[in-house]
């Protein structure tokens, strides 16, 4: 069994959808763990503010599985297939990591973004403050700990809970 860690983001509808996308990710993993909702403004482009949080699980489910059940999720939300890096997201799945995997195929294993990110990184420290970070090897509570980045700023929200 494999040890994903997920983040979801959403600033289209931002609770409906982040709730929607986080009921079904609980059908296809249901022995999961979830952290707290953060609300921030958008990073890289001018737009509403999102939700955020990570989402834990263990799945029998090969990388390739996992990864394409995430798309087929995001496209059930609305998203589409060419849409800019940067831009307004109805529902936003990202695997974090998968086990201590490190690889760029078929997604960037461990997200660049847990690093640059306050609003994947406090949600992650939250759920996995022990383990241990595969290319920077430190813990992600250490790697919050040293997170520096005053223009990201975010605060938890009130979300009903599953």
């Amino acid at each position: 069994m494999a040890q994903i860690f997920i983040s979801l983001g959403s600033n289209i509808e931002k609770e409906k959808n982040l709730l929607s996308g986080l009921q079904t990710l609980i059908k296809h993993f249901p022995n999961y763990r979830h952290s707290s909702v953060f609300e921030s403004e958008a990073v890289g482009f001018t737009g509403s503010n999102f939700y955020n949080s990570v989402f834990a699980a263990h799945t029998p489910m090969s990388l390739n599985e996992v990864y394409t059940r995430l798309k087929s999720i995001e496209y059930d939300h609305g998203r589409r297939c060419n849409e800019k890096k940067f831009s307004p997201r109805t529902l936003d799945l990202d695997i974090l990591f998968y086990d201590h995997l490190i690889c760029s195929s078929p997604a960037q294993l461990p997200r660049d973004e847990i690093t640059k990110n306050a609003f994947v990184l406090q949600p992650l420290a939250e759920l996995a403050a022990d383990f241990i970070h595969p290319v920077e090897g430190k813990s992600i509570a250490q790697l919050w700990q040293e997170y520096h980045n005053p223009s990201q700023k975010l605060w938890k929200v009130e979300f009903p809970k599953l």
